[in-house]
């Protein structure tokens, strides 16, 4: 299916209150097609309560506690957690594109790559979203298991039963769409809220200060790896969340809201699992942070880190269907989750029954940063210097029009994607990737400047192409 057919196969636009209307409990019907102006709704403060529930995830106090495991200590890890956090403004402020275009993140991107060198990326945002997915469903059913395994049920059965609850919670929100996700990120958002701060009053208190301090600059660097790589991973699909949103909403509140949200959510996690890290042997996570806890607050940890694998897992769900969508899929958002909660189910119970959870997550972040790391350079840089003003009709044509350059290939970011991601690759140091500059460097994991690196090749390239649509 072409680009074209993808809006013309589109449902006839209404407005609010009409058979299109973006409401809670409702399958929205719209997918990867122009929010018409009659039909957007919602502020700034919304993307608050979206980016700070969907970051009330345990990954984040996994994070933490990797930072004093590669020898950082607690201070030092809060650092980098911080440094992490912060980047948060770039994810917030990219979403203005969908203010400005009504349509996600990865339609917004061909204006970068064109649409056809947009497709790659689009496949392997898709693979990195369901991968999110995974990591958050596993984390989540873990958790379950662990609540029935104090219940006296353990094994094989309540392993598949924690992992089918988990998944059921997470489908049925991301398959009703928009409305219905951002008002279960804000409402999930005040209970998890509440029970992350008494974790984090319960943690602090036991927290070693004292303990490593003896990081090298290439455990830095891999802290900072894991740290942006969460971030990151949001880069595609800011707008996502932003399309329904006024034409007249401002950058600035737009940016502030979304990035304070993210930033006191994962801050506030990360530096409860550093604290953590510092008292226990924090290998299996859910279960070494658990025994720190008094035992009234043990079952609501374990809900706590359900409810926060699948505020998080909805999110990255929703998003893989518009993914889906903008790779060719011939099928309305509805029905293309079916797809991404097949594969989630699937790569779930092989994180579950047949890897080592922890060294796969560990992976999965580290070679993560090769690819998106470029991509957000790109992409974030051909943001700036259109002014974010693109011709968003465009942005659907395939055949013509402003953003099919050559046979469907913008060379300036092909050619600085694939800059970055080679500069990532030589300078990554993961444990089923080492660079060769690694060595050289001292043993530093430079991956994360890929995006610069893609960034500058990228304002180079497009200085003469790349400009604002009028």
């Amino acid at each position: 299916m072409t680009t074209n057919e993808a809006v013309t196969q589109a449902p006839p636009s209404g407005g609010r209150g009409g058979s299109d209307a973006d409401e809670v409990f409702q399958v929205e019907q719209h997918g990867i097609d122009p929010i018409p102006d009659e039909e957007r709704h919602g502020g700034p403060r919304d993307l608050f309560w979206l980016w700070f529930g969907s970051n009330l995830t345990f990954t984040y106090v996994i994070n933490g506690a990797l930072a004093v495991s590669f020898g950082l200590s607690f201070w030092q890890a809060v650092l980098a957690v911080v440094a992490g956090g912060l980047t948060f403004a770039a994810i917030s402020a990219a979403g203005f594109s969908g203010v400005r275009t009504g349509t996600a993140t990865l339609v917004i991107s061909r204006a970068a790559f064109g649409p056809r060198g947009n497709w790659p990326a689009g496949l392997l945002n898709w693979i990195v979203s369901i991968g999110y997915t995974i990591v958050n469903t596993v984390v989540g059913a873990l958790a379950l298991q662990a609540c029935c395994a104090s219940l006296g049920w353990d094994g094989a059965g309540a392993k598949v039963f924690a992992l089918a609850v988990t998944l059921v919670l997470t489908f049925a929100v991301a398959l009703w769409g928009h409305a219905t996700v951002q008002w279960a990120e804000r409402w999930m958002a005040y209970v998890l809220a509440l029970g992350f701060a008494v974790l984090l009053v319960l943690l602090l208190p036991g927290t070693d200060t004292s303990a490593g301090g003896d990081a090298d600059a290439a455990a830095w660097s891999f802290a900072f790896v894991v740290m942006l790589a969460g971030p990151i991973s949001y880069v595609p699909m800011p707008a996502d969340y932003t399309r329904y949103l006024p034409r007249t909403t401002k950058l600035g509140p737009l940016t502030l809201n979304g990035a304070l949200g993210g930033f006191v959510s994962s801050v506030a996690l990360g530096v409860a699992g550093a604290a953590a890290a510092t008292q226990a042997d924090l290998t299996d996570a859910v279960a070494g942070t658990q025994d720190l806890l008094p035992s009234w607050f043990q079952p609501l940890f374990l809900a706590l880190v359900l409810g926060g694998s699948v505020t998080n897992s909805i999110i990255t769900l929703y998003s893989s269907s518009l993914n889906l969508q903008v790779l060719g899929i011939p099928w309305g958002r509805s029905k293309a989750i079916v797809i991404s909660a097949a594969v989630t189910a699937v790569g779930s119970l092989a994180a579950l029954f047949l890897v080592d959870f922890t060294e796969s997550l560990l992976s999965f972040l580290s070679l993560l940063v090769i690819v998106f790391a470029p991509w957000a350079g790109v992409f974030l840089t051909d943001m700036v210097m259109r002014r974010c003003q693109y011709d968003a009709p465009a942005l659907h044509v395939s055949g013509s029009g402003s953003y099919w350059y050559r046979a469907g290939f913008h060379p300036a970011g092909v050619v600085a994607l694939l800059a970055g991601m080679v500069f990532a690759a030589l300078t990554c140091d993961s444990t089923l990737w080492t660079g060769p500059l690694v060595a050289p460097l001292g043993g530093l994991d430079l991956s994360a400047a890929g995006a610069l690196v893609a960034a500058a090749v990228y304002r180079l390239l497009g200085r003469r192409d790349v400009r604002p649509a009028v």
